[in-house]
């Protein structure tokens, strides 16, 4: 990364560019919650941010927050109510923009947070496993992911902390921006599992499914910016950060990504934006 900034800082100041001004936006926690920040003080001071605990708020909260729980989330906000009411907003297509991450992102953006190296249940009979038409992989919700959950997982799987709420953003919202970091094992051709739908096989899948959220706009990585083709709906390079290279990015990427004509570098962080940025976030706490 270039002298001056950090990769955290950079993918602030690029998150922050994606809000415009009168967006309502689920912000979550960490790099999000300084971007939020950084587009109310600069270019969309009429955003309003949602916190998935119930917090609504009209201004950034005035210390920095290690948990969306804490009271300086909680004092001045706009509306302090409960979690059914602020996803109850999500699902009445109240919400322009939301910010989730994931351990693994594939090229359509489906984004997996609940379990790394799965393979197909084990019948409680102890037969084999019939195989999946997707692979073994189960669909969002599907009941192999039941059965993994009822039965145990198998030797040398992981479990993630799953959802919390990020399948109903994914889904419901109406712009999706993805953080993440950029690692071949995270971006791979097919995530393990579907915890929040992207734009699941391609095209016009969400369509088909029935899903009214307008899927990922956005990648942000620590590499660079990933976008999604309009007719495909795969995601391809847009911008690399400095000091990375497209070379970098690509062998960073378990599938062949694409990159846009005349990619180029992402813009660096202003003066102005790092000097918010700090101000918010002065340790580096969140940025480091």
């Amino acid at each position: 990364m270039a002298a001056g900034y950090t990769a955290g800082e950079l993918m602030v100041a690029c998150a922050a560019r994606e809000i415009r001004d009168g967006e309502v936006v689920f912000v979550g926690m960490r790099l999000p919650l300084l971007a939020f920040a950084l587009a109310k003080r600069t270019h969309a001071p009429g955003a309003v941010g949602l916190f998935e605990n119930g917090i609504v708020r009209d201004q950034p909260a005035a210390t920095l927050l290690y948990t969306m729980g804490d009271g300086g989330n909680v004092a001045g906000s706009l509306w302090c109510t409960r979690m059914m009411d602020v996803m109850a907003l999500l699902h009445r297509g109240a919400v322009d923009l939301g910010f989730i991450g994931g351990a693994q992102m594939d090229r359509f953006g489906n984004l997996n947070t609940s379990y790394i190296g799965m393979a197909p249940p084990v019948p409680a009979s102890g037969e084999p496993p019939s195989e999946h038409p997707e692979g073994g992989r189960p669909p969002p919700g599907g009941s192999a992911g039941h059965a993994w959950a009822t039965r145990g997982l198998p030797r040398g799987a992981i479990k993630l902390p799953g959802s919390g709420g990020a399948a109903d953003i994914a889904a419901l919202a109406g712009r999706l921006l993805i953080i993440m970091s950029h690692e071949r094992r995270r971006f791979t051709p097919r995530v393990d599992y579907v915890t929040s739908p992207g734009y699941g096989e391609g095209g016009d899948w969400r369509a088909r499914v029935g899903l009214p959220g307008g899927g990922p706009a956005a990648a942000i990585t620590t590499l660079g910016v990933l976008r999604f083709r309009l007719d495909t709906r795969e995601a391809y390079l847009d911008s690399y950060h400095p000091g990375t290279s497209v070379a970098e990015v690509r062998a960073n990427t378990g599938w062949d990504l694409p990159v846009a004509e005349g990619v180029g570098e992402t813009p660096p962080p202003t003066a102005d934006e790092l000097r918010i940025i700090r101000e918010v976030d002065p340790q580096g706490f969140w940025t480091r």
